[in-house]
């Protein structure tokens, strides 16, 4: 039971981290496009995703500790928790994590707009490479152990400017046509945004392949699909193929279309909205598959 509490506050960390690092980045390589959007809904989810990550964060500590210790009983317990914390790199990325979230939420409260996007970006890009601590990257010994954890930074650093992207985009998408120039902007953003997307896929294929060269090895490629962790990587390919996809469908289709549309832009909005929430809920599925494939043995470790 500890084991699907812990799974579950990971997900929620890698998509409240996805929004403050990628609705920051967002902002600032999207500034042309974002130029007549009021920002306030932007400080708002980049403020609440920074409660939200230094809050579970702390919880996915005291529910790590538990399932090293044994029990929440003893997790809770203040000699065990300063064990983990003081003793095991675990314990001290979770701390990094929770104080980062804190700064990143000092932040989100005092400062506003253009200012706020660049303050941010330093703590979201260490939060982001937190991760790697948290993860196998952080168990791998030997000559590979720097090589992995540096593509783990970098494959955690694109996903999450990616969903966090998808998560902007969703909500420009559901504002009121016309209100502020929203629509306008989405589209011109989605296709600001396909340079930025063509590098986070490239790096998400490199350095995907450096983590499966560690996780999974030539010995035991044959054995990896008949493995629970094997199973989910398939699973986490597809959702990825499924999310290019439809990014390309929106950058090439969809948003020239809404853009072209003027008056008559309604049905193609609508039909926008579905496919980008359909993206940003595989993007979801992705993050659910990492935390549950964190905590499993890759085929290399069996």
């Amino acid at each position: 039971m500890t084991e699907v509490l812990l799974i579950g506050l990971r997900v929620i960390q890698y998509a409240a981290a996805a929004m403050v690092l990628g609705v920051p980045a967002f902002m600032l390589y999207s500034h042309a496009a974002m130029a007549g959007v009021r920002p306030r809904w932007a400080e708002i989810l980049t403020l609440s995703a920074a409660a939200v990550l230094l809050v579970a964060t702390l919880a996915a500590l005291v529910a790590q500790t538990a399932v090293m210790a044994g029990s929440m009983a003893e997790a809770v317990k203040p000699e065990t928790l300063g064990f983990v914390i003081s003793g095991t790199g675990l314990g001290a990325a979770y701390v990094v994590r929770a104080a980062l979230a804190l700064l990143a939420l000092l932040l989100a409260l005092a400062l506003r707009g253009d200012v706020l996007w660049r303050s941010l970006i330093v703590p979201a890009v260490l939060i982001a490479a937190s991760f790697a601590w948290t993860g196998h990257g952080g168990a791998t010994e030997g000559a590979w152990r720097w090589p992995h954890l540096a593509a783990d930074i970098v494959h955690a650093l694109a996903a999450l400017i990616w969903i966090g992207a998808l998560a902007a985009f969703v909500v420009l998408a559901r504002r009121r046509h016309g209100a502020d120039g929203s629509a306008e902007a989405l589209a011109a953003a989605l296709v600001g945004f396909a340079n930025v997307g063509a590098v986070a896929v490239a790096v998400l294929v490199l350095s995907g392949l450096v983590n499966a060269w560690v996780l999974v090895g030539p010995d035991g490629l044959q054995a990896a699909p008949r493995t629970p962790w094997g199973l989910l990587l398939a699973a986490k390919l597809a959702a990825f193929a499924g999310m290019v996809t439809l990014a390309v469908l929106h950058r090439y289709r969809l948003a020239p279309r809404l853009s072209a549309a003027g008056a008559s832009a309604a049905p193609h909005l609508a039909r926008l909205r579905r496919t980008l929430a359909v993206e940003f809920a595989l993007g979801l599925i992705v993050l659910g598959l990492v935390a549950v494939m964190g905590l499993l043995p890759p085929p290399a470790a069996l």
